[in-house]
């Protein structure tokens, strides 16, 4: 097995998650299998009890992880399927020790981070490194493993000892450490500055790690003066020192990868040079030019509460954008406090509350994301009215889909009352209620979770013909309430159809409006499962309906015609 470690310095938020699934990408294209490791040097066991508007949002594995969203980077990438076990966190490596060390496992001894931590970690590298992501047999040929936060973290000395001791007996030519730094350009007199990636790398080799390659984020290309300074006093051969500058998108990020040879230096560091004759990037190279020379757009409002990070909405946004490229449409996104929609808001903060309408009344359709709590839930009710009276296209998601529920009993069927007993425990129209198998007293892994199957009621639907007239579906959940089951038939009577079931007929996955132009609501979501070269079916049916393309697009679904427009 080899390994390619990234790790980041100078400032966090470099895109460390983007350059490690790039470099895949790139691995790939040379024919070798590659698995990914992201290690979390935070005591949480997971993320699933993190904050989206602290930490970004919480991507969901098949098998029911509750994920850093740098797993859903790798995924989308790479087209692979992880487990919850390819997200170390310094949580679940203490959970393991001492679990062991009241077992007995250690025999007496006096259990020390330098020794049984560490020796933990490596453990757990070397056993997941050996799992098959990509659905083949035997494992994969490279293991990139992303280290977080930024090196001189107290929080990650723990990981960088680990990974001193683990290649220390590897050989040199099985592991490649890729060094993620940034290089400022100062506005005053517009010079590249190299210093802070100097000392980031100095602190790197204080904790016994020599990069193989550096990556420089920056705002325009390194000049070549600046690559001679780095290579000088970081004692890396200029060869190995590459760019990665600002890009019109993301899948630029790859090629600008390749168009410096960065996989022939990773492959020499590794020993692997016969892999390299096979790259072949033409469906990025496609992908990323057809974008760039897209002129209509569509937008779509993104009506949520975390909007102060967009990171909070990660796979959202990845998902439309793979929608609009199948559509043929250059994408616009909008995120709107849904608080800023609320009555409340209009006395309060006017400016914001006419801002927020403006964008919602702007909009080419409206999505309504996940989310827990009741803060801001009267606003999104608000976007889920303003799309069923106005017909503008709406797919709600999750809480999205309980939302557009809870409205429709208020407004349609006059249930004033009408709620969740998440919002309210004693509404005397509970349409939203809490599951059996959930915990009111844990919060970190006890929702219904992972990948669960959908059966369509009927093929006569939008959703179904979207999803090329398959009797059912797998996609990913996380969530805690569903619709009420008991006031299903009242709900089907008004109109609101429940058109997608589990297999026991009690839980709602999906919800339509026949009638309406695009009214959807899912329970799980689709946004984990989308990918550049497999949109979500869903959301290319959300963008195709908010750019008067979606019956084209359900013809093309019918004839099982997957290009796209």
């Amino acid at each position: 097995m080899k390994y390619v470690v990234v790790t980041g310095g100078v400032a966090s938020g470099l895109g460390k998650g983007v350059t490690a699934s790039s470099i895949g990408v790139l691995l790939k294209a040379c024919g070798l299998r590659v698995t990914f490791i992201k290690i979390d040097p935070y005591l949480n066991i997971d993320a699933g009890t993190i904050s989206p508007s602290e930490h970004g949002e919480v991507f969901v594995l098949d098998d029911g992880g509750e994920v850093d969203l740098d797993l859903g980077n790798y995924e989308r990438f790479l087209d692979i399927q992880l487990t919850r076990d390819n997200n170390i966190t310094y949580g679940k490596i203490l959970q393991s020790v001492l679990d062991k060390e009241r077992k007995g496992e250690y025999l007496g001894q006096t259990v020390q981070v330098a020794k049984h931590v560490t020796n933990e970690v490596q453990e757990w590298i070397k056993h997941v490194a050996m799992v098959p992501v990509d659905g083949k047999e035997g494992h994969a040929d490279v293991c990139i493993i992303e280290l977080g936060g930024t090196i001189g973290d107290i929080e990650s000395m723990i990981f960088t000892e680990a990974f001193s001791q683990f290649f220390d007996g590897l050989g040199s030519d099985n592991f490649c450490l890729v060094h993620v730094s940034f290089v400022p350009v100062l506005n005053v007199v517009g010079e590249q500055k190299t210093k802070p990636t100097q000392h980031s790398v100095r602190t790197l080799r204080g904790a016994g790690l020599t990069p193989d390659a550096l990556v420089c984020r920056s705002s325009k290309k390194l000049e070549e003066n600046v690559k001679e300074k780095l290579s000088q006093f970081c004692h890396v051969k200029k060869t190995c020192i590459f760019t990665l500058h600002n890009v019109q998108n993301i899948w630029h990020v790859p090629l600008l990868l390749k168009d410096q040879k960065a996989h022939d230096a990773i492959l020499k560091v590794l020993n692997l040079q016969s892999a390299s004759w096979e790259l072949n990037m033409e469906e990025w190279e496609g992908r990323a030019t057809k974008y760039d020379n897209l002129h209509d757009t569509v937008t779509i409002a993104i009506v949520g509460k975390y909007s102060e990070l967009s990171d909070a909405y990660l796979s959202v946004v990845k998902a439309l954008l793979h929608a609009s490229l199948a559509c043929s449409r250059k994408l616009r996104h909008d995120f709107i406090d849904s608080t800023n929609l609320e009555d409340s808001a209009a006395k309060e903060r006017p400016e914001a509350y006419n801002a927020a309408w403006s964008l919602l009344k702007g909009a080419d359709g409206i999505l309504v994301p996940g989310g827990f709590g009741d803060r801001g839930t009267k606003g999104k009710i608000l976007a889920a009215k303003y799309a069923r009276e106005n017909n503008v296209p709406y797919l709600g998601i999750c809480l999205g889909m309980q939302i557009a529920v809870i409205e429709f009993a208020r407004h349609v069927m006059n249930f004033p009352h009408a709620n969740s007993t998440e919002f309210d425990p004693d509404t005397k129209t509970p349409c939203v209620i809490f599951m059996p198998e959930g915990s009111k007293t844990h919060m970190g892994g006890t929702m219904r979770l992972g990948s669960r199957r959908t059966f369509f009621k009927t093929n006569d639907c939008k959703s179904a013909r979207l999803y090329d007239d398959v009797n059912y579906i797998d996609e990913r959940h996380r969530h805690r309430y569903e619709v009420n089951p008991d006031m299903v038939p009242i709900f089907e009577n008004a109109g609101l159809q429940f058109v997608g079931r589990d297999e026991t007929g009690r839980r709602m996955e999906i919800i339509e409006m026949p009638d309406h132009r695009f009214y959807v609501g899912v329970q799980f979501h689709p946004e984990f499962k989308s990918r550049p070269s497999k949109p979500s079916a869903l959301f290319v049916g959300l963008v195709a309906a908010s750019s008067a393309q979606l019956e084209h697009v359900l013809e093309k679904s019918s004839t099982g015609d997957t290009t796209v427009l």
